[in-house]
């Protein structure tokens, strides 16, 4: 295994168990806020989240797959310039700024201020970019190997783009009041 592929499971390790931890312990230490959390997105709209949620985890290790065990990284290029590191930087832009999301928001519901406000913008703005760069690293890298395992991958990232850029980045922060 070449040091970009350890750091890649690395990321995906860490950040993987970061992103569940601070959601896990934002929940359980913060009961009573859990339905702040929602901000004013509608209740119909809720259901949509869930699933969507749900999607974009197994879209999640669909993606993961492909890039964790089909990609070689000693020798893969997306585009003309870029190597495997692309991906463990994108896994790092969505992990990272993830497992900060749900503490910030918690602070935002309990001393809102735009500082805050801005950061959380910025954590899902991060997340949702990353996510369609991810889609596009998908599509366009030498990967040897079917075109159904790229197929199941990339439709697997447009679940996960589904959640992080759209439903996230552009109707979450709408209906979360400042």
């Amino acid at each position: 295994m070449t040091a970009g592929k350890r750091w890649a499971f690395l990321i995906n390790l860490v950040g993987g168990i970061a992103v569940l931890v601070s959601y896990a312990y934002g929940l359980a230490t913060h009961p009573e806020l859990r339905d702040e959390v929602w901000g004013g997105v509608p209740h119909p709209l809720r259901g949509f989240y869930t699933v969507s949620m749900l999607s974009a985890a197994v879209g999640y290790f669909l993606f993961g797959f492909f890039v964790l065990f089909r990609v070689d990284a000693a020798t893969a290029r997306v585009g003309r310039w870029a190597g495997f590191g692309l991906f463990t930087v994108l896994y790092a832009l969505i992990l990272i700024p993830s497992a900060l999301w749900m503490p910030l928001t918690f602070e935002m519901i309990e001393s809102p201020g735009s500082g805050l406000w801005y950061a959380i913008r910025g954590v899902l703005g991060t997340v949702g970019l990353a996510s369609l760069l991810m889609l596009w690293a998908i599509l366009w890298v030498d990967a040897p190997g079917s075109r159904a395992s790229r197929g199941v991958a990339a439709v697997g990232c447009v679940l996960f783009s589904i959640q992080t850029a759209l439903l996230d980045g552009l109707i979450w922060p709408y209906y979360f009041p400042f």
